[in-house]
C-alpha cells in the first residue's frame, strides 16, 4: 500500500494576463505587406502614367527598329500606335524622347501633328529637341524647328528659356536667334533668364557680337534694372 505523504512537485501556471503580451508582441514583430502593382507603371514627366496600350506600343516600336525597320516605317504600320487613344499617343511620344529614341519620338510626333485633335504645346518641342540636339540629329532639329515656325503657340516664357538653353547648348547659334524673335512674337516676354541664358550661351559659342546686341536689347527692356540684375 502506496503512503499518501508521497509528494508530487507544483506545476506554476502563468497566468492568461502575463502571457498575452509575449503573445501581442510577437504579433507586433511581423508585417505583411501588399505591393501595390500600380507602382510598377513608369510616370513619364508631368505625372502622367503610361497605360497598358501606350507601354506596348513603346514596346512595339523599339522591337521594330532592334529588328532593322526604319523609324518613319515602324510608326506608319505600327497598329498599336494607331489604335491609341490622344493621351496614350502623347504619352508613348514623350516617353520614346526621355528614353533617348530621337527618331521614333519625331516620327510619333509627326503623327500627332496630324491627328485632328492636335493643338500645339510648347514643352512637347522641348521634349523632341532635346533629344535630337543630344543625339546630334542636326537636320532634324531643324525640321523640328520648322514646325516650330508654323505654329500658333500660348505665351510661355519658362519653356522657351529651356528651349533657347538646349538649342545654345547643341551650338545652334542661327535657330537659338529665330527661337527668340519667335517667343517675342507670340507674346512670351523675355525675362531676366532669357537674357542671361542669350548672353552666356552665345559668348560660349564666340558669338561675341550677337550677345552685344542681345546686352543692347536687354537694356532697352530692363533699363536700370538691368544693371542690377547683370551684377548677380
Amino acid at each position: 500500500m502506496l503512503s499518501s505523504s508521497i509528494a508530487f512537485p507544483l506545476l506554476r501556471l502563468t497566468p492568461l494576463s502575463a502571457a498575452a503580451p509575449r503573445w501581442r508582441s510577437a504579433a507586433a514583430a511581423v508585417t505583411i505587406t501588399m505591393r501595390d502593382r500600380s507602382k510598377n507603371r513608369k510616370p513619364t514627366q508631368r505625372g502622367r502614367y503610361l497605360s497598358s496600350e501606350a507601354i506596348q506600343a513603346v514596346q512595339s516600336l523599339k522591337r521594330a527598329t532592334l529588328c532593322g525597320a526604319p523609324a518613319a516605317g515602324a510608326v506608319t504600320t505600327d497598329p498599336k500606335l494607331q489604335r491609341l487613344l490622344k493621351a496614350d499617343m502623347v504619352a508613348v511620344f514623350r516617353e520614346l524622347a526621355a528614353q533617348g529614341e530621337a527618331l521614333l519620338a519625331l516620327k510619333v510626333f509627326e503623327e500627332i501633328r496630324k491627328e485632328h485633335w492636335y493643338k500645339p504645346r510648347l514643352f512637347w518641342y522641348v521634349d523632341l529637341i532635346t533629344v535630337l540636339a543630344s543625339k546630334g540629329l542636326r537636320s532634324e532639329v531643324g525640321k523640328a524647328c520648322s514646325y516650330l515656325k508654323r505654329e500658333q503657340l500660348e505665351p510661355d516664357t519658362d519653356g522657351f528659356n529651356l528651349l533657347l538653353k538646349t538649342l545654345l547648348d547643341a551650338e545652334f547659334t542661327q535657330l537659338t536667334m529665330d527661337c527668340f524673335r519667335l517667343m517675342k512674337l507670340w507674346d512670351s516676354e523675355p525675362d531676366r533668364i532669357t537674357y542671361v541664358t542669350l548672353l552666356k550661351g552665345l559668348e560660349s559659342v564666340g558669338e561675341t557680337d550677337l550677345s552685344a546686341q542681345m546686352r543692347l536689347e536687354a537694356e532697352s527692356d530692363y533699363g536700370d534694372l538691368w544693371d542690377f540684375f547683370d551684377e548677380e
